[in-house]
């Protein structure tokens, strides 16, 4: 009878694992369909056809937005792993130190504040230093900048529990064998908390690339991102150029993905190779 139960909720737990993959990858499975179909129409497959394809890169708005995008990523990740580096160091290595608690809020208030308010505040600090220094211009600047604030909270958050966890009797022998404290975070620690960063900055990444409110208040005359092109076309109906363009994200994102695991899978085979082989000799 145990055994039987046992069954059945293992049958019941894939069942709704699978309902759960559906609901989430069947719009995309459709989404992918109808960025190949002849004709406008959004509910009905007229035939095969690549035209949304070229209209999307004929469409100078994509392009700009796409490219505008992945450079202001690149940068908010780069920006935000150093910053919650930094600060996700000072959290679990100084326990104790003035103002700790405060500066504990102020990096994790993003986390729990929307981002409208967000958005807004920025918004009108941006202006006031316009107004007071004559600098910054909304523009690619100011969307960095917020994106960046956004994104340090998260990334001490991903770096600070790979910090936690570390064993810092490694960073005590480097010592012990004459590092000073620099070369011990450049040579021991930052090593060791690599997974973290990259997944850390992969984060801040897809989260710069696909925000859309900070990016509506900061944002200036010319200066529009992809996320914010693709909402601009959605309000005013169908247009299956989005389709296309969000089709080759979804297969540059699962190619990223396969890369990663694929490499991940190498070293892990190579690492046990190594444990192997010293445990023989």
């Amino acid at each position: 009878m145990k055994a039987l139960l046992q069954l059945v909720e293992g049958n019941i737990s894939r069942a709704w694992l699978g309902l759960v993959y559906l609901f989430l990858y069947i719009p995309l499975f459709f989404l992918i369909v109808f960025s190949f179909n002849s004709t406008r129409q959004d509910a009905v497959f007229t035939g095969f056809s690549l035209r949304w394809y070229q209209a999307m890169l004929e469409d100078s708005r994509l392009v700009e937005g796409f490219f505008l995008s992945l450079k202001v990523a690149l940068i908010t990740g780069t920006l935000s792993v150093v910053l919650g580096c930094f600060a996700a160091f000072v959290l679990v290595r100084y326990r104790r130190f003035s103002g700790r608690t405060l500066f504990y809020g102020l990096v994790n208030a993003p986390l729990v504040m929307p981002e409208v308010i967000i958005g807004l505040s920025l918004l009108l600090l941006m202006v006031a230093a316009q107004r007071t220094l004559g600098f910054p211009e909304r523009g690619f600047a100011t969307i960095v900048i917020g994106h960046t604030l956004l994104g340090m909270a998260y990334a001490t958050v991903v770096i600070q529990s790979r910090l936690s966890e570390m064993d810092r009797s490694i960073e005590e022998a480097a010592m012990d064998l004459g590092c000073r404290p620099v070369q011990v975070f450049f040579l021991v620690t930052l090593p060791n908390i690599a997974p973290a960063l990259v997944s850390a900055w992969l984060l801040t990444f897809t989260l710069s690339f696909d925000d859309v409110v900070v990016s509506e208040f900061l944002s200036g005359p010319g200066v529009t991102t992809l996320p914010q092109v693709i909402f601009s076309y959605a309000r005013r109906g169908v247009n299956p150029s989005i389709y296309a363009a969000a089709t080759l994200l979804i297969a540059a994102v699962s190619l990223g993905i396969l890369a990663y695991s694929l490499v991940m899978l190498r070293r892990q085979k190579r690492l046990a190779r190594e444990i192997n082989a010293a445990a023989v000799a």
